[in-house]
């Protein structure tokens, strides 16, 4: 609105006039904008993560009273306001940037949506190589106590333990010798793995206490000969045990199952993926049936948060820009339009994914919404363009070239200066100590940016090939051209 308002006072309107134009000009490109925006930021709704979903509903209301307070309190607050532009000098030997960069635009656009094609669909192809990978540490920066705390805590100790809940054949049966000693080899297969730092499992008391028993004989450090014997000696442990203590911790009340406890030092999401399956695996391949367990922690949580947020933002985000095309469609009129929209709101995002598969290689929980906030921010430079172009088109009866030759004198300034204000806002997360807040904000600036240079290099090539239009003359605007803007 306020660029508007800048053009229309430079070219000679009055205050009043220009405000007005100005609001009616942008009426609908702003109400568009505003509601694909929310619809954008809703779709985090998808998520796994309840912060994601209070996030998304804030900015979302926010985005509505942003939007009621744009087309009322701003016009109102110009008015009263001593705004003033200088009439702009117009020369035949002169033409501004937007209009020159539309002409460089027109005269390429076969070449341009060639080349930035092959490039943004070259970038987007790296998105398999994408892994799927976390450290919950590693989300604090080294410059923080916290982190250098744990570091050292983990080299000696691990950060990471593991739950099994093992089952045994029934009331009673955790005193079974051969339950005992199927424990007591997992426990030891557990300790073998790299990872693991420290195993805890009930076998290792039933051990401890044949031994004790036995006068601390070390042959006698093993699981006890039946069953009877092992139920003596767990008897005999519990009521020993100081008052208030007992074993619930690690046994249930029915005697049916025992809990093991691996303790994993510094692995990442996927080496605990990889570690979790194969302890299932080997109680697969080694034990009853009825001693499989599911693993079970805060760390596990945290190796698979980062997946389900993935899947179901990959699921809100394909909603959000459907639903985005459907309203475009609607209010331009066109359901070609529409499906035209696709390519600069969705490659962005892509394309940003590619360049980061080539970058870092890895995507974790502090990403899984990055493709939703992106959409929101970056349909609006194409809302902006498709309107000005979809205006002139029709109430100015102009060709495509000189729509989008309209387009970009009318909004090219705006949406550039939009993108340098988000693009730089968001890079500012670059620099917190957090890294779901930096990953976040430098992932949204690629976007960002991406966005403009698709809505600036491919869009038009895109508008022009739809318009069936192949004979292009850019040496100069129509004769009648410069008139027809300055209406």
């Amino acid at each position: 609105i306020l660029m508007s308002l800048r053009t229309l006072m430079r070219e000679g309107m009055d205050k009043a006039a220009a405000i007005v134009e100005a609001v009616r000009l942008n009426f609908m490109p702003v109400s568009i904008t505003s509601l694909t925006t929310i619809v954008g930021f809703a779709s985090l709704n998808f998520s796994d993560s309840p912060p994601f979903w209070h996030l998304g509903n804030i900015t979302a209301i926010g985005i509505a009273g942003a939007w009621v307070l744009s087309l009322t309190l701003l016009p109102a607050l110009l008015a009263m306001m001593p705004v003033g532009f200088r009439v702009k000098r117009t020369s035949k030997f002169y033409k501004p940037a937007m209009e020159r960069f539309a002409d460089f635009v027109i005269a390429r656009r076969k070449r341009l949506l060639v080349v930035v094609s092959v490039i943004a669909l070259s970038l987007v192809a790296f998105i398999p190589t994408l892994q799927l990978n976390d450290e919950w540490v590693e989300y604090f920066s080294t410059d923080i106590e916290f982190r250098n705390d744990t570091d050292s805590a983990m080299a000696y100790f691990g950060m990471y333990p593991i739950e099994f809940s093992v089952g045994a054949n029934g009331p009673g049966g955790v005193s079974e010798p051969l339950y005992l000693e199927k424990l007591d080899q997992f426990a030891s297969w557990l300790r073998d793995q790299p990872q693991v730092t420290h195993v805890y499992a009930f076998s290792d008391i039933m051990k401890r206490l044949n031994k004790n028993l036995h006068g601390d004989d070390q042959g006698y450090y093993r699981i006890p000969d039946n069953r009877d014997l092992s139920a003596q000696y767990l008897l005999l442990y519990e009521i020993s045990l100081p008052y208030g203590l007992d074993l619930n911790d690690r046994i249930n009340v029915d005697k049916s199952a025992t809990r093991v406890t691996a303790t994993l030092t510094d692995a990442d999401s996927i080496e605990t993926k990889q570690f979790l399956s194969d302890a299932q695996a080997w109680l697969a391949d080694n034990a009853p049936a009825y001693m499989h367990a599911r693993p079970t922690s805060a760390g596990v949580m945290f190796t698979y948060i980062a997946e389900r947020n993935v899947i179901n933002m990959v699921g809100g985000t394909i909603a959000a820009v459907l639903a985005i095309s459907v309203i475009l469609a609607f209010a331009l009129r066109s359901v070609s339009l529409g499906l035209l929209s696709l390519v600069p709101n969705g490659l962005p995002i892509m394309a940003t994914f590619g360049a980061w598969a080539i970058l870092v290689g890895e995507v974790g929980f502090s990403v899984a919404t990055v493709a939703s906030i992106s959409l929101g921010i970056v349909v609006d430079d194409t809302v902006h363009f498709l309107s000005k172009y979809v205006r002139a088109r029709s109430e100015r009866k102009l060709s495509a070239e000189d729509s989008i030759r309209y387009a970009f004198k009318s909004v090219g300034t705006a949406i550039v200066t939009n993108t340098v204000i988000l693009a730089v806002g968001f890079a500012v997360l670059m620099f917190s100590d957090f890294k779901v807040n930096a990953d976040m904000g430098l992932l949204t600036s690629l976007a960002i940016v991406f966005a403009l240079v698709l809505d600036f290099l491919l869009l038009p090539a895109l508008l022009l090939w739809r318009s069936g239009e192949d004979e292009v003359a850019v040496a100069a605007p129509k004769a009648t051209l410069a008139p027809v803007f300055n209406k």
